[in-house]
């Protein structure tokens, strides 16, 4: 675990002023990340110690796996009353890709039901087979904007993302949707509910688009703490 924080540690000099932490849940595309982040020469730290954790003002958790074992690695290392403490109490700038995003739900019906961190409305449902199509849906797909909002900035409407999954966050407040993505069936596929940022797609393997999404994530949370 030490190996990896000092790995990816980023020891840039530019925007220090935000402590970004990744949270390492054991799970996730920890390294193309980092990397992005570090393109975007921003300072961060990837871990799961609690005490960091607690200090930092940002957040980013990846995801790539399932919810069932994601849940049980933020429980086994203490992590879920910090979460709620930070992000909804103290309203910290979070934001979480893929099964990151999911986590935030109330429940999902992956191997079994699992409630979720429940700090947004909605479930997690396996994606509906449609013609086809083929589950997960993995590639390029273009994301619909339903609203506007600083996320997007500088991304036009029907931009292509990158997709990698097999279940979707349904049921959750139209209010707290920012895109949607259309696989047979419109899937939601970015969110933001205060503090809370959610996107389906991967950021950090979505190239330009990617980076633009990650760099104006930072820019808010630079504003906002």
């Amino acid at each position: 675990k030490k190996k990896c924080q000092k790995r990816y540690s980023s020891k840039l000099e530019f925007n220090i002023a935000v402590k970004i932490i990744i949270i390492d849940n054991g799970l996730g595309n920890i390294t193309s990340v980092a990397n992005a982040i570090k393109k975007l020469n921003y300072n961060f730290e990837v871990t799961n110690s609690k005490s960091k954790i607690k200090s930092s003002n940002v957040y980013i958790l990846p995801g790539v796996g399932a919810f069932p074992k994601a849940m049980m690695n933020l429980k086994k290392n203490g992590l879920i009353d910090i979460l709620k403490e930070q992000l909804i109490h103290k309203k910290k700038p979070y934001l979480g890709i893929c099964l990151g995003m999911q986590l935030l739900s109330e429940l999902s019906e992956e191997q079994g039901l699992t409630k979720g961190l429940n700090f947004v409305k909605g479930k997690v449902k396996k994606l509906k087979k449609t013609g086809s199509l083929n589950i997960p849906n993995v590639g390029w797909r273009k994301v619909k904007l339903e609203k506007k909002n600083f996320l997007f900035n500088k991304i036009s409407q029907g931009s292509f993302f990158y997709f990698d999954h097999s279940y979707s966050l349904v049921n959750t407040d139209k209010k707290f949707i920012l895109s949607t993505t259309n696989y047979g069936n419109k899937v939601v596929s970015c969110i933001k509910k205060n503090n809370l940022i959610g996107v389906q797609f991967h950021p950090e393997k979505s190239q330009i688009n990617g980076l633009r999404l990650l760099k104006n994530f930072l820019q808010y949370a630079k504003k906002n703490f």
